[in-house]
């Protein structure tokens, strides 16, 4: 019992000490030994180069309309290739989209009866050969007899009259044959320049007729853009005036110039056709679809910087200030002009918007 009395003390004390350790470790935890900052505002550093918010004025400006009118990519020089004689049509060598050289052979015609005609010709030329030949022995014959006052001036007359004709027969005959010989060359139709084959518009079998196109041919280079614009616009156009052209199948936009604009209106469209040349772009092709670019008209209109404007969801948003006070608008926008873009509502001329160049990456 008085070993037990005498450890009281101690227990009390090492128990007091535990309870101070907590006391400060708690004290410490709350952060009562660090310094105190007094209450206030404190100024953000800007050490992350965060782009300061900008302000804009709203004010009505002067905008082009721009406008597109769609047109068809073709070349500057066609040719249609058409007999020079009517003949059955035995092969046609291309097809449509072929590419060909000068000189090729594109189309061979029946060159039968052509064969059968030059073979009478020149049945007709011996024939005639023969005459003159007899002729003009004829005529040296009676001239040595009228020499000799063995015939009369009458005899060699006619003999005279006789040779020359035989001579014209002879000259008509070969004229005939030379016809049927360039004949044969006309049954193969040639390629005039290098080219595109554009349209192939009969099939082997059918009948070539005189001056009738069988095949159409174009030059792949010289392209133009040949569009159809209301009368309205049209006469904004001069030659040589510089445009853009869009062209659908390369996605790209291209600088052109008015090559050649028609005076004809169309009674039906009240339209005139516009020739763009086009400069020389890789993969470009006639066919191809494009869109002539112009600005016919000019209005009013509320721009404000892209990059004012904040996307949540399908909704667009701007911050307006008033008295330095914000207040968040809802607004509509339109056509894009560089980096404004048009306000169609929600916003009146005199506002000022903030704009924050971040939204705009």
């Amino acid at each position: 019992m008085t070993s037990t009395k005498q450890n009281n003390p101690s227990k009390l004390l090492a128990f007091s000490v535990a309870v101070f350790a907590l006391i400060v470790l708690l004290l410490f935890m709350q952060g009562s030994f660090e310094n105190k900052v007094a209450p206030g505002i404190s100024k953000i550093s800007n050490d992350l180069n965060i782009p300061a918010p900008q302000t804009f004025y709203v004010e009505k400006k002067t905008v082009d309309d721009i406008v597109r009118w769609p047109g068809t990519v073709k070349s500057r020089t066609i040719a249609h290739i058409a007999p020079k004689m009517a003949a059955r049509i035995i092969d046609i060598r291309v097809h449509n989209g072929d590419k060909v050289k000068q000189g090729d052979v594109l189309i061979r015609l029946d060159e039968r009866d052509i064969a059968a005609q030059e073979q009478s010709a020149l049945g007709v030329l011996a024939g005639a050969n023969a005459q003159n030949v007899k002729a003009k022995a004829d005529l040296e014959r009676i001239q040595s007899l009228y020499n000799k006052e063995a015939a009369t001036r009458e005899h060699l007359d006619a003999i005279v009259a006789q040779e020359k004709e035989t001579q014209a027969q002879v000259s008509q005959a070969h004229s005939v044959v030379n016809e049927m010989q360039s004949r044969h060359a006309d049954a193969l139709l040639r390629a005039p320049f290098d080219g595109v084959v554009l349209k192939r518009l009969k099939e082997p079998g059918d009948m070539g007729l005189l001056g009738v196109p069988i095949i159409t041919l174009q030059t792949s280079e010289g392209l133009r853009l040949e569009t159809d614009v209301p009368t309205s616009c049209a006469t904004r156009y001069t030659m040589d005036m510089p445009v853009k052209v869009y062209i659908d199948a390369l996605a790209l936009t291209v600088d052109a110039q008015i090559d050649e604009i028609s005076s004809d209106v169309d009674s039906q469209t009240r339209t005139q056709l516009i020739k763009v040349a086009l400069p020389v772009v890789k993969g470009l092709q006639t066919g191809y679809f494009g869109w002539l670019e112009q600005s016919c008209a000019q209005h009013e209109a509320l721009l404000i910087p892209k990059s004012a404007i904040e996307h949540i969801g399908q909704l667009e948003i701007v911050h307006v200030l008033d008295n330095e006070h914000g207040s968040t608008r809802h607004i509509r926008t339109g056509k894009a002009f560089g980096n404004y873009v048009e306000v169609i509502s929600g916003l009146a001329s005199g506002e000022t918007i903030v704009s924050h160049p971040q939204q705009a990456q």
